[in-house]
């Protein structure tokens, strides 16, 4: 049984929910931290991308 009353939320912070599950959402993700530099520049993404997306 638990300790909680039933209809009771607990409150968790987001600290301890990213130790049990791991970060979820990256705060930068990978085409944001692309060195400018980098071997595939913008033009080639755009290349790439599907017809439907034009």
């Amino acid at each position: 049984m638990t300790d909680s009353a039933p209809g009771t939320r607990r409150s968790y912070s987001s600290a301890r929910i990213d130790d049990v599950f791991g970060e979820t959402v990256p705060g930068t993700t990978s085409d944001e931290a692309r060195d400018r530099e980098a071997r595939l520049g913008d033009d080639w993404w755009m290349e790439q991308r599907p017809p439907h997306h034009g």
